[in-house]
């Protein structure tokens, strides 16, 4: 227990408040007497487990004994109910480590961000909010995460929560509407399952639970088919309440009379106006914003300075009755704790509301101590095992980058970027060491390119993915490597199929129809996978005009960046149509795949340069010349691999912090290779 101390709080509370309140919304308490404490409620809360990695890793073993700690309390632990308001997911070297097969044979399942899952599963999350880094690799991924996998004696149940957002349509997206649940259903009915809200049985009390995403989620992560409502570009809080308000509705319609909103809103601004303008909810636990609640008794996380407003925040809802909104910073640096009774009619008594227990509780020996909770032994032996893999394959440098390299999904399969410039330049090059005649230019798709090296994170309290902040790779104290460091780790993710290389000749009207094929469905708000990442050429079109006649301008290169060979000026090929050129593509390509009518070429002039799995019969794949690889990297990938490929152009070009990537992402408008 903490020690409280009267004339200090006095001054304290003063000051913080003051200082709060500088940037807050008037404060409007309510004067409802609710009647005798019916139900005490302890609620324990996190989210935004994505800022840190390292923190993060070396935080969640401490955070599971807290979550223990509080779960075994005497007199609180039997009404306890840990719930998460979203960003438990995200892209990055925790992410894809839970990919590899260490991590398999204790979890059971390789998705990617399946981890933080696991950890949720461990700790006994009962439900979490949809925030948006669950979406970063597209709802396929966040869906993969959630389901269930077996991998010999390891079986990987999928999340043991619903995912919940009641401004959400997931059914107008091909990958969500397979993990619809029923509104409102027992949150043990919904594991896995992705709906608006959910009944939690807390010791025989029934908690609602209803979810809540920001309407600018689409403007901020990969929202794929989903629908967000209301709409981004014209919305009021109003607005946004209107759609949450009749879920809360059908909860006390079943005769719940506790309920908790969690939400995702970015700003704890937007939940504290959303507070006032519903009804019948009691708690708000607020998400996305990072806003570091917490009073004069709770201990701050090393490194953190101070604690933004106090814990928690209490006004009146649109029937003057009391309601709080809680959140805690992330990283599992802190878990909230908020211990709360209600009278029998589900109205919060703010009377039995004790500093000395409530508040931001840091991850720390300290508090452990303290509490006396013990650390989760699967918390702990699968975060072993993912830094174990972190070290390893980030520990494994193979270039450097002084700049952000984009591959985020939204920007990779719309318009150039530096990383598929890179990576497709780096195909070119090492097709002309393992090939037998010259090889003019690459194409890959940018769909194949499955997230960035480096960090694109909007600030917390922005909605807006311009503001956010690009930055090389952060230095990794866990793996031993410096600012900008490009490892195995980062080829493995964002190149994660590592298809092989394969080199073919096309004529220039074959050529043109390739390049027609790879933008045919560009368009407003699309991201198409078979968008192109080029090298050795330049390319204009208008994404207005029908498909197979957008091409403006076709150019092929030397590779001093001159112009070679106009292939196509103003819509039409020039010169013989029937010259060739030589190309390298991808074998998933050269097989049809994306619908890439590579196998309706002219000529059966084709070369395999991959020493792995190979596409098509023996005889139209001949080997290219493997002992021309250069050898630098041996630790992974099969020569003639895509990761093979960009490791040994790393090792060659960018090897040094000195000599590091240095051609930052432009605006689409400054493009060079790929302009419409």
């Amino acid at each position: 227990m903490k020690v409280k101390s009267t004339i200090l709080f006095s001054v304290f509370t003063l000051l913080f408040l003051m200082a709060a309140c500088k940037s807050q919304p008037e404060v409007v308490k309510s004067d409802y007497q609710a009647g005798p404490v019916a139900f005490t409620l302890q609620l324990l809360h996190y989210a935004d487990v994505d800022g840190n990695e390292e923190i993060a890793l070396t935080s969640v073993d401490k955070f599971s004994a807290i979550v223990d700690a509080f779960k075994k309390d005497e007199m609180y632990g039997k009404n306890t109910l840990l719930v998460s308001s979203g960003d438990i997911i995200i892209t990055g070297p925790r992410f894809y480590a839970a990919e590899q097969s260490s991590v398999r044979k204790l979890t059971g399942s390789n998705e990617p961000g399946h981890a933080d899952i696991a950890f949720a599963n461990y700790m006994g999350v009962t439900a979490c909010a949809l925030g948006n880094h669950e979406l970063d690799a597209g709802p396929g991924e966040f869906v993969d995460a959630l389901s269930s996998e077996k991998k010999g004696d390891a079986v990987f149940p999928g999340s043991l929560f619903p995912y919940l957002a009641a401004n959400v349509d997931f059914s107008t997206d091909r990958d969500t509407a397979e993990m619809i649940g029923d509104d409102g259903m027992d949150t043990e009915a919904l594991k896995g399952k992705l709906a608006k809200s959910a009944v939690a049985n807390v010791n025989g009390e029934m908690v609602g639970l209803v979810g809540a995403v920001t309407p600018t989620m689409v403007n901020i992560t990969n929202t794929g088919g989903m629908t967000i409502n209301p709409s981004a570009s014209n919305y009021s809080i109003a607005d946004l309440a209107a759609i949450i308000q009749p879920e809360v509705d059908a909860l006390v319609a079943k005769g719940v009379n506790k309920i908790i909103i969690l939400a995702h809103m970015q700003q704890i601004s937007v939940e504290k106006e959303l507070a006032r303008l519903l009804n019948d909810v009691d708690i708000i636990v607020a998400g996305g914003s990072n806003t570091r609640m917490g009073d004069k008794n709770d201990k701050l996380y090393p490194g953190d300075s101070k604690f933004d407003e106090a814990y928690p925040y209490s006004t009146a809802d649109a029937d003057g009755k009391p309601i709080l909104v809680v959140n805690v910073d992330g990283d599992y640096k802190y878990l909230g704790r908020l211990v709360v009774g209600f009278d029998a009619d589900g109205v919060i008594a703010t009377d039995t509301l004790d500093e000395s227990l409530n508040g931001s509780w840091a991850s720390t020996d300290e508090n452990i101590k303290k509490l006396g909770g013990t650390p989760n032994s699967d918390v702990v032996a699968l975060r072993d095992t993912i830094k174990s893999v972190i070290t390893a394959q980030y520990g494994n440098v193979v270039g450097y980058t002084n700049v952000y390299l984009d591959g985020r999904r939204s920007q990779v399969r719309t318009q150039e970027t530096n990383l598929g410039n890179l990576t497709a330049d780096a195909n070119l090059w090492y097709a002309n060491l393992l090939s037998e005649t010259k090889v003019d230019v690459s194409i890959k798709n940018g769909g194949g390119i499955r997230t960035e090296i480096g960090s694109a994170v909007v600030p917390p309290g922005s909605v807006d993915y311009s503001e956010a902040v690009l930055n090389p790779p952060a230095p990794n104290e866990e793996a031993g490597t410096g600012e900008g460091a490009i490892t195995e780790g980062h080829l493995r993710a964002t190149l994660r199929f590592d298809n092989g290389l394969v080199t073919l000749t096309a004529t220039a009207e074959e050529l043109k129809n390739i390049l027609e094929h790879a933008i045919a469905q560009t368009a407003e708000g699309a991201t198409p996978g078979r968008f192109p990442q080029i090298a050795g050429m330049k390319l204009a079109f208008d994404a207005s005009k029908d498909a197979g006649n957008r091409i403006i301008s076709l150019d092929v290169l030397n590779e001093d960046g001159t112009v070679k060979d106009t292939v196509v000026a103003d819509g039409a090929v020039q010169g013989d149509a029937m010259r060739t050129f030589r190309l390298v593509t991808l074998n998933f390509l050269a097989n049809g795949g994306d619908g890439f009518p590579f196998t309706e070429l002219s000529s059966p002039d084709r070369y395999n340069l991959y020493e792995g799995k190979g596409y098509g019969e023996e005889v139209d794949y001949p080997d290219g010349i493997f002992s021309n690889d250069p050898g630098q990297n041996n630790s992974f990938s099969s020569t003639g691999g895509e990761q093979d490929a960009l490791a040994e152009y790393l090792l060659e070009f960018h090897a040094t912090p000195k000599t590091g990537y240095d051609k930052a992402e432009t605006d689409r408008n400054k493009d060079m290779r790929i302009k419409y």
